[in-house]
């Protein structure tokens, strides 16, 4: 007996050291599998494995059983870059979860992991996985699989349809997969809860037989090839949850037995060639979440019943033809998110209580034929981000608080009959970046306050009533891409502030009331969409706009001009008078006086002058090489050399002579026009008292004028002084004599009336009458 029991004892102490011995190898090939692991997946995450300290199953992302055998890891969205190391099934024999998911796994499809008979989910997903997928046959023990949103190419895994104890396979978004059919042998998985093989290249119809495979709670076979109806068997799937088949080329009619999956949440059929009503049995569902059917060819009306819903959240069911009004209490009675009947033929009033559960983020109801107002329920609902109800037939003044939703992103209210104005609450509008409301009967002024709201890219407010100023405060607005202010009655000047727009594309003001200047500063935006057309600005047209060939965005502004010559086969616009020309009176007969007034003071005061001086005056002419003799008096800038105007003294620029000189119209380099009198002199040794006293007075009178800043007083430039001459510069007047202006071949006016004409004209103390009387125009 001692010998049984100490052979016994033997034994058992060997089997000790065995397992003992598989232990500390096992602990070892872990050991160095999972410190391979750190070095083929490389990322800062990695960092937190130190093989220096604790024992491998206290690693972030590892976990152990009992007997401190690796059985899970999850490395799932460390960022991770390189390839899986090879005998991972060898190393880690109880390895029961691999969760690659959100790395970058390169050199394919880990096909080491065939070999783990023990696995028991995989999800490789979002884990840019290219090539080929191995027949996954060998992994029996698989009950969930996901390799979604990689790059995988070759035959679709039609293998997974071998693992029986399957409950999830997502294979989700993998486009390269050549064309391929479901096999029938997929209803063998009994267990199989979740089915997505949406964007997988699938082909053919839907087969009735899907009906048979009751376990489904998510049926998602969107983005691919399917054609011909939705199988009624569908219906049969009573555990089914989601139902998505957007995104296909089905056709026909949704099914009255979807109405029998009364657990169903979330059901999208969109982007099909449906035709048809939506169900009632379907709109009836009483946990129905998510109804989306748009962009089918579904007519009929809106079941009412969708109105009594406590469930619903997203209704989109835009793109169709569906006519009839909204349920009345739509949102009432559920916390409704989105809501997108846009593009149909939808009419009657807009719903009051969508945002009665506080959480509507997009309202989106454009391109309709909906009628009434907004209501009032709108401008408190403070969750919404997107409002878009143009071009329907709404109309009545726009709720006050609307523009100033704290978060919405976008209002659209265009190409309907709104009136009101536009509220200073638009200044809390933080997070707006697109007002429109072009085409409306809007009215009033535009608030300064808009210029607070800082998030602003796009503003259309074209085509509409308002008045008053664009206010200086949107140059604040520095994202702005398109300001539209066309089709108003705007009344300001141009802001100068819009030249701080940088990012704009759009600026139109045209068809309004403006005046003033274009500012140059504006051309900084070019070659962005300018356009000022219908306007009342005057002033010179920007070079910019002329060298870029953008005339036409100024035409309608018939006080614009150009500032030279533009070849156009059909000019629009005046040459420019001189800068100092433009605010004159446009009166010609008032310009012809004012003309004389001037010209015949300037000739007595430059005889007073002469007198004065003692100088001789006479009538020869004076070569040019004589202009280096004169001394020049200017009474304005001088834009101008001495010498054009000496070398300019020809006859075939003489316009007139008098009784004390010559008048020449002379075209200096720089395009300006202006006109010189030219003194005749009378050469004698002795001046006669009155002599004299015409000089010294001729001279008082040229300082007076040259002193005069009037707009009814042609300028004085400058009077050049020499030994044989004098000449007199000033401004060119081109509309004729005062002769042409006064008589037009009627009888003479007398000097009392002439001199009542100047006193009225000036408005100062009246000018002597021997400033006429020394004129040569006189």
């Amino acid at each position: 007996m001692a010998i049984v029991a100490s052979a016994a004892l033997a034994v058992s102490f060997l089997l000790v050291l065995l397992a003992l011995s598989l232990g500390a190898s096992v602990q070892e090939s872990q050991f160095s599998f999972l410190s391979l692991l750190k070095q083929s997946l490389q990322g800062p995450s990695m960092a937190r494995w130190d093989f220096n300290g604790s024992s491998p199953c206290k690693f972030p992302g590892i976990a152990c059983d009992d007997n401190e055998y690796v059985v899970e890891i999850d490395l799932s969205s460390w960022l991770l870059t390189g390839g899986f190391p090879p005998a991972v099934c060898e190393s880690l024999p109880g390895l029961r979860v691999l969760r690659l998911g959100f790395n970058e796994i390169r050199n394919g499809f880990p096909v080491d992991l065939l070999g783990c008979s023990f696995l028991e989910e995989l999800n490789c997903s979002h884990a840019k996985i290219a090539g080929a997928v191995p027949d996954l046959s060998p992994l029996q023990s698989l009950r969930s699989i996901d390799l979604s949103n990689n790059k995988f190419t070759g035959e679709f895994p039609i293998s997974v349809t071998n693992i029986t104890g399957l409950e999830v396979i997502n294979i989700n978004e993998n486009p390269g997969f050549d064309v391929w059919r479901l096999p029938e042998n997929i209803t063998a998985l009994t267990r199989l809860r979740v089915l997505i093989l949406s964007t997988t290249s699938m082909r053919g119809d839907i087969p009735p037989w899907i009906g048979n495979m009751t376990s489904l709670t998510d049926l998602e076979l969107s983005g691919n090839f399917l054609v011909g109806r939705i199988p009624p068997t569908i219906g049969k799937l009573a555990n089914l949850q989601l139902l998505e088949l957007y995104y296909n080329k089905l056709t026909g009619e949704i099914p009255n037995e979807l109405g029998n999956l009364t657990r169903l949440t979330d059901i999208d059929l969109s982007d099909n060639h449906l035709v048809g009503s939506i169900p009632d049995s379907v709109s009836s569902l009483p946990g129905l979440q998510v109804l989306q059917v748009y962009t089918n060819n579904l007519t009929g009306k809106i079941p009412r019943v969708l109105g009594n819903s406590t469930a619903l959240t997203i209704l989109s069911i835009y793109g169709n033809s569906l006519t009839g009004e909204l349920p009345p209490n739509l949102g009432q009675f559920s916390n409704l998110i989105v809501l997108e009947v846009s593009e149909n033929r939808l009419s009657g009033e807009l719903p009051r209580h969508v945002c009665a559960g506080g959480q509507l983020l997009y309202f989106l109801v454009l391109r309709n034929n909906f009628s009434g107002g907004l209501p009032e329920t709108y401008a408190e609902c403070k969750s919404l981000l997107r409002l878009r109800v143009n071009d329907n037939q709404l109309g009545g003044w726009v709720p006050e608080g609307l523009f100033g939703l704290p978060h919405a992103s976008i209002i659209d209210l265009g190409f309907n009959r709104f009136e009101g104005v536009i509220s200073k609450s638009i200044g809390n509008a933080k997070n707006l970046t697109a007002l429109f409301l072009p085409n409306n009967r809007i009215s009033g002024a535009l608030p300064p306050e808009i210029a607070s709201a800082t998030s602003l890219v796009k503003i259309d407010l074209g085509n509409n009533l308002l008045s008053g100023p664009i206010p200086a405060e949107m140059g604040n607005l520095i994202g702005l891409n398109q300001l539209s202010l066309q089709g108003n009655r705007l009344d300001s000047s141009i802001p100068e502030s819009l030249s701080s727009l940088r990012s704009l594309n759009v600026l139109n003001l045209s068809n309004n009331l403006l005046t003033g200047e274009i500012p140059d500063s504006l051309c900084d935006l070019l070659p962005n969409s300018l356009d000022f057309s219908n306007n009342r600005l005057w002033g010179p047209i920007p070079l910019p706009l002329i060298k870029e060939g953008l005339i036409d965005s100024v035409s309608g502004n018939p006080h614009l001009c150009v500032p030279f010559h533009v070849n156009l086969s059909n000019p629009i616009f005046a040459l420019c008078p001189k800068p100092n020309l433009r605010r004159r009176l446009n009166n010609m007969w008032i310009i012809g006086v004012s003309a004389m007034l001037s010209i015949a003071g300037v000739l007595l005061l430059v005889k007073r002058w002469f007198g004065r001086k003692n100088i001789l005056i006479d009538q020869d002419g004076f070569s040019s090489s004589s202009s280096s003799s004169y001394d020049v008096t200017s009474f304005h800038k001088l834009s101008f050399e001495q010498h054009e105007i000496v070398e300019a003294l020809i006859d075939k620029n003489i316009i007139g002579h008098g009784g004390s000189g010559t008048v020449y119209k002379i075209e200096l380099s720089n395009g300006e026009l202006v006109a010189v009198k030219k003194l005749w002199s009378r050469k004698t040794k002795d001046r006669s008292p009155d002599q004299l006293y015409l000089d010294r007075e001729l001279r008082t009178e040229v300082e007076t004028l040259g002193s005069i800043r009037h707009k009814n007083i042609v300028k004085l430039y400058c009077c050049f002084s020499g030994i044989d001459s004098k000449l007199l510069v000033y401004e060119y007047m081109p509309n004729g004599n005062l002769w042409d202006a006064l008589h037009q071949g009627k009888s003479f006016l007398n000097w009392p009336t002439r001199h009542k004409i100047a006193s009225t004209l000036i408005r100062r103390k009246p000018l002597p009458s021997a400033m006429c009387t020394a004129s040569v125009w006189c």
